[in-house]
């Protein structure tokens, strides 16, 4: 049986990620390992900030 490589979703994933990554600062919009935590940590505040919302609604 042939070998699969995996490239094609490699590519994939790190473009997703980069695409989400646009217009960070510096190399964390360039570099996958950066955008890549940047992501992270982004969506993190974006889910906290979701939470915080709700809450000066209150």
């Amino acid at each position: 049986m042939a070998r699969i490589k995996g490239a094609m979703m490699t590519r994939k994933r790190r473009k997703k990620v980069l695409k989400l990554a646009k217009g960070y600062y510096g190399a964390k919009s360039k570099h996958f390992k950066m955008a890549k935590q940047q992501v992270m940590k982004s969506g993190n505040y974006a889910y906290i900030g979701r939470k915080q919302k709700k809450r000066d609604f209150r």
